[in-house]
């Protein structure tokens, strides 16, 4: 099984290498939603302060449901999916290698570079570091639980709009947690108790979400 892992998410992440510019549109949707806000906004350090957090997990959830579609679509097309659904190895083992290639390509950039944003709002060095550290656990849920809306939307017209509307809803506690662990450590609170949670929320989507994505991928293809 750990070959058939290394074989899948070798194989996606060179297809994206070869299709570097989707990976580019995300990141540079990322950055310039985050942007503009300072922009629009003002120089008033202490208003900056206190949205920067909401703007920023907003601007990646947005960024994170832009790949979602692709998440599947190109192996929907040629074929390529059919072979995965009959391949002896099983389909959940898969399901995490193509998801976990989605997140290195898709959410792990926009982790990386949420610390240059951050500056752009004047947020202190801890408050970035909690910034880092939320995304970097509260990103792979977005990854986790868009796919289980991208295989139910799979060869379906209009399925962009459909992952939107199926996956939001399962993204907002992941959003208030991950906003709310950065407003917690500004405001001297702790940001520990927001942490423990999106672990959480990473476990049981670890836990479940391959196994519905699996099972959403062999309804829409039958």
């Amino acid at each position: 099984m750990s070959a058939a892992l290394g074989c899948i998410l070798r194989r996606d992440l060179l297809l994206a290498f070869r299709r570097r510019s989707d990976v580019a549109n995300t990141l540079v949707f990322f950055v310039i939603v985050v942007s503009l806000f300072p922009l629009g906004v003002g120089p008033e350090t202490n208003q900056l302060r206190t949205m920067a957090p909401g703007v920023v997990w907003v601007a990646a959830l947005l960024a994170s449901m832009l790949s979602l579609s692709r998440l599947f679509a190109a192996d929907y097309q040629d074929g390529s999916l059919e072979q995965i659904l009959l391949s002896s190895e099983p389909l959940v083992i898969l399901v995490i290698g193509k998801v976990l290639s989605h997140w290195l390509m898709s959410g792990l950039p926009l982790v990386l570079i949420s610390p240059v944003l951050g500056l752009q709002f004047g947020l202190p060095l801890d408050s970035i570091g909690v910034l880092f550290a939320s995304l970097l656990l509260g990103t792979p849920v977005l990854s986790l639980v868009g796919a289980i809306g991208a295989a139910l939307t799979l060869g379906v017209r209009g399925g962009g709009v459909l992952v939107a509307l199926l996956v939001l809803p399962l993204y907002v506690p992941v959003r208030v947690f991950g906003a709310g662990a950065v407003g917690a450590s500004a405001a001297g609170v702790g940001a520990q108790p927001h942490l423990l949670l999106l672990g959480a929320f990473f476990v049981l989507s670890l836990v479940f979400s391959p196994w519905a994505t699996a099972a959403a991928l062999r309804i829409s293809m039958e």
